[in-house]
Parts: C-alpha cells; sequence; structure tokens
C-alpha cells in the first residue's frame, strides 16, 4: 500500500523534486509585483503557463505562505511517484 509524506524541509522537497526532473515555478498567471505566485513543480513537457523560479525565490515563497509539501516516493506498485501538492502546514 503506498502512502504519502508530509514535509517543510527544504532539501528535502529539492531533492525530491530534482530526482524527479522538476523544476521549480510558479503560476504566471497569479504573479504580483515581481514575487512569484501559485507555487509548483514542473515536470517534462514543460506547462507553458508556469514560469520558472530559481530554488531561493520558492522556498522563501513557500515559508511565507506556511506550505508543507505533500507527496509520494513510490507507487503502489513500486515505481517512481510524481504525485505531489503543497498544503497549508496547519493541515499537518
Amino acid at each position: 500500500m503506498s502512502h504519502g509524506e508530509v514535509t517543510t524541509d527544504h532539501d528535502k522537497i529539492r531533492r525530491w523534486a530534482e530526482e524527479r526532473g522538476a523544476t521549480p515555478a510558479t503560476v504566471e498567471a497569479t504573479k504580483s509585483d515581481g514575487e512569484p505566485g501559485v507555487l509548483r513543480l514542473d515536470f517534462a513537457p514543460r506547462d507553458e503557463g508556469l514560469e520558472p523560479v530559481d530554488w531561493n525565490a520558492f522556498f522563501e515563497k513557500f515559508e511565507h505562505e506556511g506550505l508543507a509539501f505533500l507527496y509520494q516516493d513510490r507507487t503502489e506498485d513500486g515505481k517512481t511517484s510524481r504525485f505531489h501538492k503543497f498544503i497549508n502546514r496547519s493541515e499537518r
């Protein structure tokens, strides 16, 4: 049975994303005053509605919004999973 994990550890989040070829991004339409909007991880093929951001800006927004990272390492059949979502830390 597969299950999800929750973390706020920046290194763990970055490592999980990079192992799957994901890059930090923001939803372009939600940006304001040069600040990242809604955070996303962008996987290939790249989503045209997302704009890449560097990891520092990504985690600054992550902390400012009080987010946590819900993720799955492996699917039920043992394959590498890309399932993830950003949740409010109070939902932990």
